[in-house]
């Protein structure tokens, strides 16, 4: 059958564990706590779950499977629904990481890190690629500070190679890019490793919470 990835595979019974990529996200993030190096680290707020899924469902415009609704379009009207979507979806990601520090609150969950990924790739790739051009993350500067944050936070950045995303991509579609021709960009990683201005977002939204 069809082969996809990431899969978690049980090297004892030698079978697929699952191959949903939340979740395996979500039992990466406890299941194996015994063999973390940081299992302190809790990205999905048990406490509040409902409020976590919202923001995840409201986000899936502006995650890949939302990016290839624009770039995949067979009509016209698919397209401009699709880029509607993405739009607002980005929009309300920058509305809503201007008066908080995460998308949930004060702390990074699960939802932070789907959106990092995309915005990492949105103006190199997903912008210009995909059709999906209505804005940058350049140009909005909540989300762009939103990035350096999580970009700058230990052991991040090593993960991060636009090079090789922008390589795959580029390269993927020969009905798009026939000689796999990849573009110089605007160096947006760069970009990242400018100082951010988030910190101050926490305490303000310890003020308005009266603590």
């Amino acid at each position: 059958g069809k082969y996809t990835v990431p899969m978690l595979w049980d090297t004892k019974e030698n079978t697929i564990v699952n191959n949903e990529s939340s979740d395996i996200a979500y039992m990466l993030n406890s299941s194996f706590n015994e063999f973390a190096t940081n299992s302190e680290l809790d990205l999905y707020t048990e406490e509040d779950t409902e409020k976590l899924n919202d923001v995840i469902e409201w986000l899936s415009p502006l995650m890949i499977h939302g990016v290839y609704r624009c770039g995949f379009a067979k009509s016209q009207e698919d397209y401009d629904r699709a880029i509607t979507e993405l739009t607002a979806a980005f929009d309300r990601a920058a509305s809503t990481l201007e008066t908080q520090r995460f998308l949930t609150g004060n702390e990074m969950t699960d939802a932070d890190i789907r959106l990092f990924v995309s915005l990492v790739r949105f103006d190199e790739v997903f912008a210009f690629y995909f059709k999906a051009n209505t804005r940058l993350v350049l140009l909005t500067p909540s989300l762009l500070n939103y990035c350096r944050e999580i970009y700058q936070m230990k052991g991040v950045a090593s993960t991060c190679n636009l090079e090789q995303i922008k390589a795959h991509f580029y390269a993927s579609h020969a009905e798009w890019n026939k000689f796999s021709i990849i573009p110089k960009g605007l160096n947006f990683m760069k970009l990242l490793e400018e100082p951010h201005n988030r910190e101050g977002l926490e305490s303000k939204e310890k003020e308005k919470a009266g603590e």
